[in-house]
């Protein structure tokens, strides 16, 4: 009874966005996903509310019971959402005390995977889908390619090719090509060179050389029938490992020394790991995200133009096989997924999509413009006339008296060094004097990129008439800022764990500290040339961004903190509407 009182404590609220249904999808794919993964989970400690346009009916016959089984599910508006929500793009989920949102599909079906398993601990395998050292989908979709194509470029992809599909051939979203690509790349994982090394003495004992690469498709299908009959003997070393994680078996140990023309092989003669899921070996949360939305691709491709199907063979190989973990059928079914039958496709590298050797790989960053660093770009700016400009400071001695304030407030509460904390309280006297001069009663303020709260914490303390907002990636910093809060027993700050691109509400005043990659390199330890050359590209950086104020209504001025030594981040730009 204890425990049951407990979950109705800690229930959350889980807002997802519909549009329409279709042939066992609803949209947008965002929800199908995360729909998906409560049934996987059998997570039933939210409440689900479908949030709904105007133009959509709220009379919830309207969903097939076919479609979300076992799921209670509110159909509400946007205008009753919370005011929190209000301020994010969906999914969301809200704690009771509606002051914490996390926006986002990773963010979300992290947090989902969390809370399952913080349900059940005995659902251990929850947590292996959250990868190794639990970093699956985790960095952010502004720096991980990998990332931006799971949560948004492939589901955006797919409702695009799906609304355009008709009987004349499609032109295959080019994230589709992407992801064959990534599935035709060598898998790297911690412990690879020991795996390679049993892969190639298990090629030895079939007779077996490693492979070539003109036969790397072959090589896949062969994957691909072989993962159908989960006791076939004759499994790829990478089936037998993956498999046996999800069976929660151990992997065969091996007591004998390996031989000695395996152990004296060099690592560039070992052969490559292949993919058996969307990461590599394991099945992941990776492979969750994108199930529903290449199972509603292939059912295009293979009602309309199933010729189109071999080229594919490695998406195909990869949606057969992820029918195979335990767990995943009987979640696709509560959720109307019907899967395919496709045909076995003996194909070679020649077949493959014509088009796949141009599309550039997940992780490749190509700039052409970056070759020599920051200093021709910079010659060019100065050549233009376009150099760096400060105005001075206000009140260069102007500080908190750090004294009277809660202990809460001060940084030194946290866990930091004291001269690291001076310097911090330094830097909150120069954004707290700007913000204070600026901010009037009922003003929405935004600390984006909050890390743990320092700035937001103590313009909520000091401007109690003024809504602060906390937004942050990391979920630790946010927590640790919450604590904080509640000590100090502030009622006007939200914490929203979203990237930025997820927060969507009106603001009057915003702290933004993200800068460009060689304007980032300020930091004190670095050679001093550098350090004054990252300076410098910081400065222009900022210029750059006071000017778009500026075309938008705002006064602008670039001004250094004071100290200068209180942060190597040291420029503050405050805009004031005219």
């Amino acid at each position: 009874m204890k425990a049951i009182k407990k979950s109705l404590t800690e229930e959350e609220y889980l807002y997802l966005d519909f549009s329409h249904q279709t042939e066992g999808c609803i949209f947008p794919l965002h929800t199908s996903v995360t729909l998906f993964l409560l049934s996987y989970c059998d997570c039933k400690i939210f409440k689900i509310c479908l949030v709904v346009t105007k133009e959509v009916s709220r009379d919830s016959s309207l969903l097939r019971d076919d479609l979300i089984q076992d799921v209670e599910i509110q159909i509400i508006s946007r205008q009753e959402l919370p005011p929190i929500v209000q301020n994010c793009c969906l999914p969301a989920v809200v704690e009771r005390s509606d002051n914490f949102c996390r926006a986002g599909l990773a963010v979300v079906l992290r947090h989902i995977i969390q809370k399952s398993y913080e349900a059940d601990p005995l659902k251990k395998e929850l947590l292996e889908l959250l990868g190794f050292k639990k970093t699956c989908l985790k960095a952010c979709a502004e720096v991980s390619q990998w990332t931006r194509l799971c949560e948004l470029t492939i589901p955006l992809a797919i409702e695009n090719f799906l609304r355009e599909s008709s009987d004349q051939p499609p032109t295959i979203p080019v994230e589709i090509l992407q992801l064959e690509k990534k599935l035709s790349e060598p898998v790297r994982v911690h412990n690879d060179d020991k795996l390679r090394r049993q892969k190639l003495k298990q090629q030895k004992a079939d007779g077996v050389g490693p492979p070539l690469t003109k036969g790397k498709a072959k090589s896949k299908v062969h994957t691909q029938e072989t993962s159908e009959g989960l006791d076939s003997s004759s499994k790829s070393l990478e089936l037998k490992v993956a498999f046996s994680k999800l069976t929660v078996q151990e992997e065969p140990a091996t007591t004998n020394r390996e031989p000695s023309h395996i152990r004296k092989a060099k690592a560039s003669d070992l052969p490559p790991l292949e993919h058996v899921f969307a990461e590599g070996l394991y099945f992941t949360l990776a492979d969750i995200v994108l199930l529903p939305c290449i199972h509603h691709f292939l059912v295009i491709i293979s009602r309309k133009f199933s010729e189109k199907l071999v080229e594919f063979p490695l998406l195909a190989s990869w949606y057969q096989r992820i029918q195979e973990v335990p767990g995943v059928k009987t979640a696709a079914s509560k959720c109307g997924i019907q899967f395919l039958h496709l045909p076995k496709l003996l194909t070679t590298s020649t077949e493959q999509h014509p088009n796949l050797c141009e599309v550039p790989g997940v992780e490749e960053q190509s700039d052409p413009l970056f070759i020599g660093g920051p200093r021709p770009t910079m010659a060019k700016l100065m050549e233009k006339g376009i150099e760096v400009m400060f105005s001075p400071h206000p009140c260069p001695t102007w500080t908190l008296d750090w004294n009277v304030l809660p202990a809460a407030v001060s940084p030194k509460e946290g866990k930091m060094s004291s001269d690291r904390a001076l310097r911090k309280q330094q830097q909150l006297n120069n954004l707290v004097y700007v913000v204070t001069n600026q901010a009037k009663p009922g003003d929405r303020i935004v600390d984006f990129c909050s890390g743990g709260g320092h700035v937001g914490i103590v313009l909520a303390h000091m401007l109690p008439s003024c809504q602060v907002t906390l937004i942050e990636n990391k979920e630790l910093s946010l927590i640790r800022a919450k604590k904080r809060s509640d000590e100090l027993g502030l009622s006007n700050i939200w914490f929203i764990q979203a990237n930025m691109e997820y927060f969507t509400g009106m603001f009057n005043i915003g702290e933004h500290m993200i800068l460009c990659r060689f304007a980032d390199q300020t930091a004190v330890q670095l050679p001093p040339q550098r350090r004054l050359i990252g300076k410098q590209c910081m400065c222009l950086v900022d210029l750059d961004r006071a000017r778009a104020a500026e075309e938008c209504g705002y006064s602008v001025q670039v001004i250094s903190m004071e100290p200068e030594s209180c942060s190597p981040k040291n420029n503050m730009i405050v805009g004031v509407p005219i």
